[in-house]
């Protein structure tokens, strides 16, 4: 094999358990830097475009997007990098750094030539992964690498809305639906100081939930619980790709609260325009967040000590931690360890 062949394991097509595959991933190129996997977390979204339900799948499909490494080669343009420095890399592999969400420093919205680390790129099931050297995310050293990698996806997806909505101590957050992302929302909050409500559907987390940090939990599917909980919440981030009654939802909002969709709930949502106006109530949405939001991500969890709960596999057990994900019962995210 020569340094350019990238072992990995892929899907061939969709539904198909993966496999063994390697491929020759060319010269370097000028922007990109090399990163050896030593740790991947698996995510829903790597489920997804493995069985393509969301139509942009590119066979074969080498997914994992929560990276963490070390770096082996540095193209000629990276910079503040460094052979051997241990590092992450999260949902986006590159972007064009030349449109006006780039430059204004909100690459994560890149409207030029973005890539997904994991859609028509080779991702982190595998022995190495290449990416541009603005989404290489120093990993500071306090950080147990171990567990850190679902903080470039999972973290970092619910950390930005507690930026973007400038969630403050006094506030009083809602977090729907508890596994990989919402686990960690509710550490990150708690450490934010603010009130949390778990909603959930598995009753039998409470007391793990409680551990966790949250001062209350809500049976997500419980029409008269939602009921008590009016006109509470500043933000709720909801997590789940299923549909939930939004308007019974809706009322949980204070006055210019926001409902922020984190899961891809594939179904159009209803949600009544009186509910909107009535309240000053909003529904946003984000995706991951820009290189610099990832790296106040990891220096906020070092400092205070936060870490995603995680179950650990050997790579090469990979599809039997894609059949413990599909079970609902992993706690709270699984993470792979490069064994080839």
């Amino acid at each position: 094999m020569t340094n350019s062949t990238i072992q990995a394991y892929a899907a061939m097509q969709a539904g198909e358990p993966l496999r063994p595959y390697q491929f020759d991933a060319g010269e370097l190129q000028a922007h990109q830097v090399e990163v050896k996997v030593e740790y991947c977390g698996l995510c829903h979204s790597d489920v997804s475009v493995i069985n393509n339900e969301w139509g942009n799948s590119v066979y074969p499909v080498i997914a994992g997007h929560e990276i963490i490494g070390t770096i082996t080669q540095l193209g000629s343009e990276a910079k503040g990098l460094k052979v051997g420095q241990r590092v992450g890399i999260g949902w986006t592999a590159e972007s064009c750094q030349y449109c006006d969400p780039c430059v204004s420093g909100q690459q994560v919205l890149c409207t030029g030539e973005k890539k997904a680390t994991i859609v028509g790129h080779a991702g982190g099931f595998a022995d190495k992964v290449r990416a541009g050297w603005q989404w290489i995310i120093p990993l500071p050293e306090d950080l147990d690498p171990e567990s850190a990698g679902p903080l470039l996806c999972g973290g970092i997806t619910v950390f930005d809305p507690i930026l973007k909505h400038q969630i403050q101590a006094m506030h009083h957050v809602g977090v729907i639906g508890i596994g990989g992302l919402g686990h960690i929302a509710i550490k990150l909050l708690k450490a934010w100081g603010c009130e949390i409500t778990a909603f959930t559907s598995s009753l039998d987390k409470i007391d793990e939930l409680k551990a966790m940090g949250a001062d209350h939990v809500v049976n997500s599917r419980d029409s008269a619980a939602l009921k008590t909980q009016r006109a509470k919440f500043d933000l709720l981030l909801c997590t789940v790709n299923v549909s939930l009654d939004w308007k019974a939802y809706l009322n949980t909002l204070a006055p210019n609260g926001s409902i922020h969709m984190l899961g891809m709930v594939l179904e159009p949502m209803a949600i009544p325009a009186g509910a909107l106006i009535s309240g000053a109530k909003s529904v946003t949405g984000s995706p991951t967040g820009s290189p610099f939001a990832l790296r106040q991500l990891l220096q906020f969890a070092a400092r205070k000590n936060i870490a995603p709960q995680i179950e650990l596999y050997p790579m090469s057990k990979i599809n039997d931690a894609l059949t413990r994900l599909h079970s609902g019962q992993a706690r709270y995210r699984i993470v792979l360890k490069a064994d080839f």
